[in-house]
């Protein structure tokens, strides 16, 4: 079934300058100088790809905007926004742990939010069924007072809060599939019983120690976050199972009116920054369901977002096979790497991987009815 799918990009997300390190570590007397992992490589060859798969002309171009100040304030203290502010006009600085950016990045930050909530009303709206977000920096590390893990601004924070003052949407849900815990969006959300907040991650990882099964909410909000803190080396089936016990009927519970992906690749067999087995066929397999979810539960109103992803060969194609599966298209490109990867062993659900999920499936059935 093909969908009206919306796609946002823009050239100054990759100028966004993370500077030289040894992946993320800075580069110094000890460290030689190379390109850091958050780079503009990856993402760009994911467009570069989908173009040349021959889908672009098939996709309805979203057009970002930036963020107002107003906007970010609704996530971000005022004294970290102008943090932000001095740093970039100047030679740029690190927002916090482990952030860096150049001059400029404080323009092309807010871009960011600003695309993900232009994608945000065009899926709202009715423009479109369903979107991805290609922007850049990513977003879902920030926290309101701090930047964590390349992110700046809390892009998803920023939309869903949008979302709520421009549309009226109530309940919304964020699924978080970045191999990495969604630490900001778990803490700008915490107390918040209108938003359901979902983080599939390799345990233990980044931040440390963070994104634990015993992280619930509070106040108002417990029972409305959920972690699915999957061991390293988890693949195929432990993902799709993590969806289809975890997610599923939490959403289906939760009764959400929109549904935003926290969309990172680096839960990738080939990623540098993670150690997960994923596949494009996995990732295939979690955007159908996400969409059948998003069918079923508030008109198909299903947002990505795109959060981390370093693997420059392998992300274009996990990416491809997203934007194939929302917009309903077959392509002429095929995963080169997809008869090794899905031979490899560990993609079977191990009995570790199965006692995580049955925990966190358990906490689903306490998600705070809609």
């Amino acid at each position: 079934m093909n969908h009206k799918t919306g796609f946002l990009f823009h050239e100054l997300y990759m100028w966004h300058d993370t500077g030289s390190a040894a992946l993320w570590y800075p580069a110094g007397l000890r460290v030689q100088p190379a390109q850091h992992a958050e780079s503009a490589e990856s993402k760009r060859r994911l467009r570069n790809l989908m173009e040349v798969a021959g889908i672009l002309d098939d996709l309805t171009p979203v057009r970002p905007r930036a963020a107002t100040r107003e906007e970010l304030l609704r996530v971000h203290t005022p004294e970290y926004v102008d943090t932000i502010v001095v740093l970039s006009a100047e030679r740029g600085g690190d927002a916090g742990e482990g952030t860096p950016f150049g001059h400029g990045s404080y323009e092309i930050a807010c871009l960011a939010a600003g695309g993900t909530i232009a994608m945000v009303d065009a899926v709202v709206s009715g423009a479109v069924d369903n979107g991805y977000a290609l922007v850049r920096p990513p977003g879902h590390h920030a926290e309101p007072d701090l930047g964590r893990g390349f992110c700046i601004f809390s892009n998803i924070g920023v939309a869903i809060h949008h979302a709520r003052h421009a549309h009226g949407i109530a309940r919304a849900a964020v699924v978080d599939w970045d191999v990495h815990h969604g630490n900001g969006t778990q803490r700008v959300f915490y107390e918040d019983p209108n938003l359901l907040s979902i983080s599939i991650h390799q345990d233990n990882w980044f931040p440390a120690d963070s994104g634990h099964l015993h992280e619930r909410g509070a106040g108002g909000g417990e029972g409305a976050n959920i972690n699915v803190p999957l061991p390293p080396g988890s693949g195929h089936d432990a993902y799709v199972g993590a969806f289809e016990r975890v997610v599923a009927p939490a959403l289906r519970r939760f009764r959400p009116e929109l549904i935003v992906v926290a969309s990172g690749f680096d839960g990738s067999i080939y990623d540098p920054l993670g150690r997960m087995m994923a596949t494009s066929t996995t990732f295939r397999q979690l955007a159908r369901i996400m969409l059948e979810l998003a069918g079923e539960l508030c008109g198909g109103r299903l947002v990505l977002s795109h959060e981390g992803g370093y693997s420059e060969a392998y992300v274009p194609y996990c990416g491809l096979a997203v934007m194939e599966e929302l917009a309903g298209l077959e392509s002429s490109i095929e995963d080169p790497f997809e008869k090794f990867v899905n031979a490899a062993g560990g993609h079977r659900l191990y009995p570790h991987q199965d006692e995580v999920i049955a925990k966190a499936a358990a906490l689903a059935e306490q998600v705070p009815a809609g």
